[in-house]
């Protein structure tokens, strides 16, 4: 091997250890916040709104910045998808954007039409490289409490199956002018790690 590409590697195993370390954080937080309320799911919790989700994340995660709706400085004004593509203004202005104690930054959409919450994760807040599918994923957190892929439309239910993941990652995150959907389900069929 070369340099350059154990250098990849690292830098890839890096950036997974890190979504991993975030994905667990979430998990707990979603689970955590549902035994508090004796509830079933997040929705039956109480968590069905922006002002919920802004509590949610201020009483369940350390908070070390509080960007408001402000896309900068927890999150990069400007990403680029896997094949140069650039995005300015990526993330919705009406959000809420948190950088975290390990230096993640996050943001939470309200409940969609189906009652899935949207999470956006740049794993090293607005620092380089600002790459859909390296630094930034989008999970989708299901109303059944798993936290998975999706599709730009939310239509899908989890647990997402390995095709469909892959289906996802080649026609999405996989493609220029493509989207930041497919990109975590693809490090989910990869046993947690990046393949690509």
């Amino acid at each position: 091997m070369t340099v350059p590409s154990l250098m990849q590697n690292h830098q890839r195993k890096t950036y997974v250890t890190q979504l991993h370390k975030v994905y667990n954080e979430l998990q707990q937080a979603l689970m955590q916040y549902q035994t508090d309320r004796n509830a079933l799911n997040y929705k039956e919790a109480g968590l069905n709104s922006s002002d919920a989700v802004r509590n949610f994340v201020k009483t369940y995660f350390k908070v070390v910045n509080d960007c408001g709706t402000d896309v900068e400085p927890c999150f990069a004004k400007d990403y680029h998808d896997m094949h140069g593509t650039n995005y300015v203004n990526l993330l919705k202005g009406d959000t809420y954007k948190y950088v975290l104690a390990s230096g993640a930054a996050i943001n939470i959409e309200a409940p969609d039409v189906n009652g899935n919450l949207t999470a956006h994760i740049d794993i090293n807040s607005s620092n380089g490289p600002n790459i859909m599918g390296r630094d930034l994923f989008a999970l989708k957190i299901y109303n059944n409490g798993l936290i998975d892929d999706s599709d730009s439309n939310g239509t899908l239910t989890a647990p997402l199956s390995t095709e469909k993941r892959e289906e996802l990652f080649q026609t999405l995150c996989n493609t220029a002018g493509g989207d930041w959907w497919g990109c975590f389900g693809k490090i989910l069929n990869d046993n947690w790690e990046m393949t690509y």
